[in-house]
């Protein structure tokens, strides 16, 4: 969900990238999408909340996680706010299956 104050067109574009993700299904088809869509720092990043969500969910501390997956501190402590009280994204992900 994107917050509520988003103008329309934030929120017709958001709406739009959901709808585009959520019909993808094939692995390969969603890597070449995100790899079109997003730079590889903006990949990496999302890789390592991915990673840090999981790390969180494990009970590793904050600061091991952050030395292990170089996250700032203030990024785990984010992921970890997002992992327990968000809107459920990464608790379905995590869910699905560890790698």
């Amino acid at each position: 969900m994107i917050p509520a104050d988003a103008s329309p067109e934030t929120a017709l574009r958001f709406d739009e990238l959901v709808e585009a993700v959520a019909r993808l299904r094939d692995p390969i088809v969603v890597a070449a999408f995100l790899r079109d869509l997003c730079t590889s720092t903006e990949l990496d990043a999302m890789g390592q909340r991915l990673q840090v969500a999981r790390l969180v969910d494990e009970g590793m501390s904050y600061q091991e996680i952050s030395r292990r997956t170089g996250a700032s501190t203030a990024t785990v402590t984010r992921v970890a706010q997002w992992l327990h009280h968000g809107q459920g994204g990464y608790r379905a992900v995590l869910k699905k299956g560890r790698r």
